[in-house]
């Protein structure tokens, strides 16, 4: 099928001013699309079935030929050639490759992520900063784990920042997104171990099985995590420090202890 590009010289076309306007978490929600930027993050997307709606491309960056390699000879129905002023406009950062594409998000419902053999989940609470989020996904995916389930989020996963610090990994972890009390009914119901990141009456984060179905449960800095996750822990785990701080990021956190379950699965 021949695919028809249409050139936007302007700056006040009105799909280059809703480019802008999806920056904000409302707009996302309310179109149900999100904007990828930059050829990494596409790839990762592409391979990991998202649907695309529209694409906006800078020929003097990206050949048309290209683009459509990239998309695996099935590019979206939108096709758009744009000025490398117009393209200024749309480029949330610099170094994107001369590409920017539209895509639908995933349900991320609990009841569609698979249980594999010995899972190793990672649960986020109420983490609200995109740029924890996103290096908490790159953690995941070099980890290999199972998935991550949000649970009553302060921000999106298609926020442009989370998707730009995950370098794309946001697509390639399964995710589901719930609050806390279904995720933890499911977790029982999956015979899923629970372990919380907890000051009190806590292991040492090494001192833990990981080798048997396991979720790892962390909250923001400032408030840790709530008391339902608390109550329903089969053990709570501490990364011991020996400086005088008394908490680290959450993403930081997140690599070392999922890190040392890696190790104790023998990295497979």
């Amino acid at each position: 099928m021949e695919i028809k590009i249409e050139k936007i010289t302007s700056k006040q076309n009105q799909g280059i001013k809703n480019l802008i306007h999806l920056q904000k978490h409302n707009e996302r929600e309310k179109q149900n699309v999100f904007v990828v930027e930059g050829l990494k993050e596409l790839e990762k997307a592409i391979h990991s079935g998202y649907r695309f709606e529209s694409v906006y491309f800078l020929p003097e960056l990206i050949s048309f030929e290209n683009l459509q390699k990239l998309f695996n000879q099935s590019l979206p129905s939108n096709v758009y050639e744009v000025t490398a002023d117009v393209f200024s406009k749309i480029a949330y950062r610099e170094n994107s490759g001369g590409i920017v594409a539209l895509a639908v998000p995933k349900a991320h419902v609990i009841n569609e992520l698979e249980v594999e053999s010995k899972p190793l989940f990672l649960v986020i609470e109420g983490v609200e900063k995109p740029g924890n989020i996103g290096a908490i996904y790159r953690t995941a995916d070099a980890a290999g784990i199972s998935g991550i389930i949000i649970c009553d989020p302060k921000t999106d996963i298609y926020n442009p920042n989370t998707i730009r610090a995950s370098l794309g990994c946001v697509f390639t972890v399964p995710t589901i997104i719930t609050t806390s009390e279904k995720a933890i009914l499911w977790l029982k119901k999956n015979d899923i171990k629970i372990y919380c990141t907890y000051l009190q009456a806590a292991y040492p984060y090494h001192k833990v099985d990981y080798t048997q179905n396991s979720a790892i449960v962390m909250g923001t800095e400032a408030t840790g995590i709530s008391n339902v996750w608390i109550n329903s822990a089969d053990a709570n785990i501490i990364i011991p420090m020996r400086g005088m701080a008394d908490s680290m990021n959450v993403s930081t956190s997140a690599a070392v202890v999922l890190f040392e379950a890696c190790r104790q699965r023998d990295f497979l």
